[in-house]
């Protein structure tokens, strides 16, 4: 067992890789539109409140409609935020991004749909036939309520069921719910459970208790940054949760880890190699080392402009076990 008093020493992540974590094709531009949202949750690694007020700007925002317009090889487009609804940009993307004949994904959390001005987002989500992936972190209440704040637990029963009723948890139009585990209050940690066999936990109880339906769970490891980081530096948990990651590294995730074939994007037009190092300020490069933004993208007539993926220490969470991913596990 890991404690606190033992300070375990921490292998730093480059080392533990065989050889450089390299950039694929791109095929997914994953949007971060800023931080404003409704929630303030206790895992959120974004560190989003109603109280931020950053968000997209339009002269990026046509940027990005023009990124999108430019490269065919473009599979997805990820909106993410904060709650990525309620910042600056959001149906001009949408829209941009569709029209190109892009899957788009919404990173919802659900609530939004009952406050004033967003009463309309399941049917605008159905009419553009969005993929909406959205937090519920676990299927009892009392857990999602602790994590995420008194009433989203129902708001957000409400929502898919909403969801539902206009034809998502189907084929074509498809919901998939997100799992987080509880910020460790301790040194007893433990990875994600396994994915599938949770999946079926959910679908089970929520069909039984409230007649839902939904396609896919994704298990999301809590990476130490942001609230979380804070929260284990204050329970001086940080190195030791570190250490338990990687202890439990598995190399058959790297090659499947996000990073690889998506771009990660800032409200600023800053390029990351994906959301965990937006958070921690950690920006892409050229081989020369120089900082790439979306007019530097669009301005090279390339999107494959980074060669060597920038990693730290957290990114262990997406390879510890099973691996995590914005998709749920790697493996």
């Amino acid at each position: 067992m890991l404690t606190i008093n033992s300070q375990p020493s921490l292998t730093p992540f480059h080392q533990k890789l065989n050889q450089p974590l390299t950039k694929q094709k791109i095929t997914i531009l994953q949007i971060n539109l800023g931080r404003k949202c409704n929630l303030a949750c206790n895992h959120c690694h974004v560190e989003a409140s109603p109280k931020r007020t950053e968000e997209l700007t339009p002269e990026i925002c046509q940027q990005l409609i023009e990124l999108i317009n430019r490269f065919p090889q473009i599979e997805t487009v990820d909106l993410t935020g904060g709650a990525p609804e309620m910042n600056y940009g959001f149906k001009p993307l949408v829209e941009a991004a569709k029209k190109q004949g892009k899957e788009v994904i919404v990173r919802s959390n659900l609530t939004l749909f009952f406050e004033s001005g967003f009463e309309d987002l399941p049917e605008y989500f159905t009419a553009h036939q969005l993929r909406v992936i959205a937090s519920l972190p676990c299927y009892l209440q009392d857990n999602v309520d602790k994590q995420r704040g008194s009433g989203v637990y129902n708001a957000s029963i409400k929502a898919i069921q909403r969801l539902n009723e206009l034809g998502y948890g189907s084929e074509n139009l498809q919901l998939d719910l997100v799992y987080n585990p509880p910020v460790p209050k301790n040194e007893q940690f433990s990875l994600t459970p396994h994915q599938t066999q949770l999946e079926q936990d959910y679908k089970k109880y929520l069909k039984e208790n409230f007649n839902i339906v939904f396609n896919h769970l994704f298990t999301i490891t809590n990476l130490p940054i942001g609230r979380t980081k804070h929260y284990l530096d204050h329970k001086q948990l940080y190195t030791p949760y570190l250490k338990f990651l990687e202890t439990n590294h598995n190399d058959n995730t790297v090659a499947h880890v996000m990073c690889r074939n998506q771009l990660s994007i800032d409200y600023l037009g800053n390029i990351y190699d994906c959301d965990f190092n937006q958070m921690d300020n950690l920006p892409a490069t050229t081989p020369k080392g120089e900082k790439i933004t979306v007019a530097k993208l669009l301005e090279a007539a390339n999107l494959d402009l980074i060669k060597q993926i920038k990693t730290a220490n957290y990114c262990y969470g997406c390879t510890a076990g099973s691996g995590s991913s914005c998709g749920g596990s790697l493996l």
